[in-house]
């Protein structure tokens, strides 16, 4: 028997040279508020454990407990897929350049262990901690105080994550995995023909770039072989000549 599919790995928050125990703690407990568990700390300046960040964790003492430290950022890194550089400072590198729910969805869609770094407190991330990621992660603030605070910005992304996943372990666990073809082609001509007999598509010069566009909107989506059989039977049902 095949168990059901599991999703990707909760993302791993990547403290880069943080500089107060406190700001650990107050990170960890935003972490912990949206379901987020493991951090990373890259040279930590005050060393670890901090007694200062147990008290600011407000009893997210299971992420802190858990917290590895390294000595580089590649190597907090090495086992994830994907990394995201947190920025408001692109620093003239040629990199994707995404916000906090974009960033929360497509790390529930990627497979892979994803990282999302943190800079220090009062500098940030330095170009060659930038460099290391795939894409940078940045929040739209007002342009006039662009200033956030360490556990502001890991409970932005956390939030988002969190959000992002409502509904997913169902999804999981029935998801068949996408229509085959076929299917989809049945699907589309079922609707193309309906709609002809509707006469959508009675402007002609029109018509190829509408089917086009129906075609795209129908295979983007990567529908199961059931969900494609449920709207079969809604265009069916919506078609059916009444008495």
């Amino acid at each position: 028997m095949t168990g059901a599919a599991a999703g990707p790995p909760p993302p791993a928050i990547v403290l880069v040279r943080p500089q107060l125990g406190e700001n650990i703690g107050k990170a960890a407990r935003a972490m912990r508020n949206f379901g987020l568990a493991e951090m990373r700390l890259v040279s930590p300046r005050d060393g670890w454990p901090n007694p200062d960040a147990g008290p600011a964790a407000s009893g997210a003492d299971i992420v802190l407990e858990n917290a590895r430290v390294y000595e580089t950022v590649s190597d907090a890194v090495a086992d994830c897929a994907f990394v995201y550089a947190t920025t408001v400072r692109k620093r003239g590198l040629t990199k994707e350049v995404v916000g906090p729910e974009k960033a929360a969805q497509d790390t529930r869609g990627r497979a892979g262990r994803t990282a999302i770094l943190f800079g220090p407190e009062r500098s940030g991330l330095e170009t060659d901690d930038v460099a290391l990621a795939q894409a940078i992660l940045t929040v739209p603030v007002n342009p006039e105080f662009g200033s956030l605070n360490l556990a502001q910005a890991v409970i932005l992304f956390a939030y988002e994550w969190s959000k992002a996943g409502v509904g997913e372990a169902s999804t999981f666990d029935n998801y068949e995995g996408p229509a085959p073809q076929a299917d989809l082609e049945g699907l589309i001509g079922q609707l193309e023909t309906a709609l002809d007999a509707a006469e959508y598509f009675r402007v002609e010069s029109r018509a190829p770039a509408s089917r086009r566009t129906l075609r795209n909107m129908l295979t983007r989506p990567g529908y199961s072989a059931k969900e494609v059989r449920t709207l079969r039977g809604v265009i069916t049902a919506l078609t059916k000549e009444r008495n």
